[in-house]
């Protein structure tokens, strides 16, 4: 965690002083203007705390902190000023975008006192997003392996729908591609209402009674329901509640980068499931993109081409083996779906292992209940050509 201080004052000799005072016990950039600043953040960024004049010419202190603010949002931002400049300084503190304002002439005592405070600030704004963000990746992951043991069936199209996703986002490189790959992985989580003979005869494509249907159209608002009161993941949890929803042509004429992240989410993974759909009923990956681009009212052609062209670049690939269950490793991909000897399918083709997967195999195994010869798909990296 960097906890790097910038200076920023068009005062050189301020700046000379504060080297002189300040160096010893903070880790202390400068720089003579905004511009400049904004320049040796690109460079040596980010910062933990930027401290700026507010009179300097061309860009003043407050144009400057919130270009900051956007740069590196969890910068703890400070602003030095006289007296005349003393309501932009308070307007500034008001709208939330300072951290502290300090003015002209300030004794070295009480400029140590702000930056030890706005350090303090710094961690723990930074721990409590370390903190969340680990939460969040708990919860991910427990909901997940939920998933694949109430319904191996769903996550096992999950886990690939993820896969798929992974290879868009490496061309459409949208901003927190993160909540992307997990509405992905999560797009599924409302199946747990739905029978999974119900869902597997929806992959089959065959016919699914008035009951049957109603359940398959209910799905993404459970799932929607479940994930909202998440933090972070409420823009995941729309992604999934518009998964099925059809394709609006008026938006061909929208670069896919500018439509919001929801509207681009939900068509993500309307194509993706539409493809892995394909898939399951026998068609080879030419024929399913064949199939999509046949359908322009559909599916945006522009992201089935981002899907064809994140597939064919990617940088894996899936050595086939034959392994003892009791040899399996997390990550490996199942290349058959894995049934009891009484019929009972117990996960699907294409499922990824998992610790909680490798567990739960492994305890039929030991009751004499599965094959303990598995075939799987081992990922490899490809050699550079």
């Amino acid at each position: 965690m960097s906890e790097k201080i910038l200076f920023v004052d068009d005062d050189t000799n301020l700046l000379a002083a504060l080297q002189r005072t300040q160096r010893k016990q903070f880790d202390l950039d400068i720089a003579s203007s905004g511009e400049a600043g904004l320049a040796q953040i690109q460079k040596s960024g980010p910062y933990a705390v930027v401290v700026s004049d507010m009179r300097m010419p061309i860009m003043n202190g407050a144009q400057f902190l919130a270009k900051v603010r956007d740069l590196q949002p969890d910068s703890i931002r400070i602003v030095l000023t006289g007296q005349s400049d003393m309501k932009d300084a308070i307007d500034a503190v008001n709208r939330g975008n300072i951290f502290r304002f300090l003015t002209k002439p300030c004794s070295n005592e009480a400029l140590t006192q702000t930056l030890e405070a706005a350090l303090g600030q710094y961690r723990l704004v930074h721990a409590e997003k370390e903190l969340l963000e680990k939460t969040l990746q708990g919860t991910v992951k427990v909901l997940a392996e939920v998933l694949s043991l109430v319904n191996p069936v769903a996550f096992g199209r999950a886990t690939r729908l993820k896969r798929y996703i992974h290879h868009m986002l490496l061309i459409l490189k949208p901003d927190q591609a993160w909540q992307f790959e997990i509405a992905a992985l999560l797009s599924q989580i409302g199946c747990v209402t739905m029978p999974p003979d119900v869902l597997q005869k929806h992959f089959s494509n065959e016919p699914l009674s008035k009951n049957e249907q109603l359940m398959l159209d209910g799905f993404p608002g459970v799932g929607r329901e479940l994930l909202a009161a998440i933090p972070r993941l409420e823009q995941a949890a729309q992604m999934i509640a518009r998964q099925q929803e059809s394709w609006n042509p008026a938006l061909g004429a929208t670069d896919l980068k500018q439509l919001d992240a929801v509207t681009l989410g939900a068509q993500m993974l309307g194509l993706a499931l539409q493809y892995d759909r394909l898939l399951s009923q026998g068609l080879t990956s030419g024929q399913a993109f064949d199939e999509l681009l046949q359908t322009p009212a559909q599916f945006d052609a522009r992201l089935v081409a981002c899907l064809k062209e994140g597939l064919d670049t990617q940088e894996i690939t899936l050595d086939a083996q034959t392994v003892d269950v009791w040899n399996l490793q997390t990550g490996m991909i199942l290349d058959e779906p894995i049934k009891t000897f009484k019929g009972v399918l117990l996960v699907p083709k294409a499922q990824t292992i998992s610790e909680t997967l490798l567990k739960y195999l492994q305890n039929f195994a030991r009751r004499g209940d599965i094959e303990e010869q598995v075939r799987v798909l081992v990922p490899k990296v490809k050699p550079d050509e």
